[in-house]
């Protein structure tokens, strides 16, 4: 009888080579928790994919030198990576991660993926420096018609004026009593 034969009576291996771990032979990596924290599961999955790299690192050793006595180390190794991976897949569906395409693409090309955030701030920036110079180009544009105006029909332009004014003390008064910002935002109030 060979050594495998011998250990599958045990609990150490199948017959067919496949490793049947132990009760204290490996521990699993993660343990239930009675609320799903994403960071938490987050972290399980980060904590998982490490463990997995170590495992692969390990089998590279293993086959790198391999010999016929490291045989079952080896056996070993590998059914602690499929159990590993098998663990990983079942964390990653605690997970709800979104990924954009464009950075497994930039990952694909063998490129950084914080080029993609660079290149959407960029994008915003660049949206944001747009939407400001139309702002600013209407903004000269009323300035410039109230001048007009004034020099036309100055009655006119100052009951405007009034009653602009008085529209923008009374939505101040109102902001102020329902605790709105000027700028459409709710101030919340911290309770210590």
């Amino acid at each position: 009888m060979d050594s495998l034969q011998n250990t599958a009576g045990t609990g150490g291996s199948g017959g067919n080579g496949i490793i049947v771990p132990q009760a204290n032979d490996t521990a699993p990596t993660s343990t239930p928790t009675p609320a799903d924290d994403p960071k938490q599961n987050l972290n399980q999955v980060i904590n998982s994919i490490q463990k997995t790299l170590g495992l692969i690192h390990q089998l590279y050793l293993t086959v790198s030198s391999f010999n016929a006595a490291s045989q079952l180390p080896l056996l070993q190794r590998l059914n602690s990576l499929v159990l590993e991976l098998d663990n990983m897949v079942k964390l990653s569906e605690k997970c709800s991660i979104q990924v954009p395409m464009e950075v497994l693409n930039l990952i694909d090309d063998g490129k950084n993926p914080d080029e993609f955030t660079k290149d959407v701030i960029n994008s915003c920036i660049a949206k944001n420096q747009i939407t400001k110079g139309k702002t600013d180009a209407f903004k000269n544009l009323r300035n410039h018609l109230l001048e007009e105006l004034e020099q036309t029909f100055p009655d006119e332009v100052e009951s405007y004026r009034d009653i602009r004014a008085a529209s923008a003390a009374e939505l101040k008064r109102l902001a102020q009593a329902q605790s709105i910002m000027p700028n459409g935002d709710v101030k919340v109030k911290t309770e210590l």
